[in-house]
């Protein structure tokens, strides 16, 4: 996470099933919050245009012993 970016809270909803986001993806043109689940579902297509990940996963398991 990088000092001008804010953590995440349970506001923020994943874009493609709008559960608790925990990733956020920079892109050029905008942003897209993602679960932990999207996150690794979709990570090959969107590392390689990402501007900034901020990724929270850390967190999903802490607060959840997700695994």
């Amino acid at each position: 996470m990088t000092e001008d970016t804010t953590q995440m809270t349970a506001a923020d909803r994943c874009d493609r099933c709008g559960a608790q986001a925990y990733v956020r993806v920079e892109l050029p043109a905008g942003e897209l919050l993602f679960c932990g689940h999207h996150a690794r579902a979709h990570a090959d297509a969107y590392q390689s245009v990402a501007t900034h990940v901020q990724d929270e996963t850390d967190r999903l398991h802490a607060e959840h012993g997700a695994s």
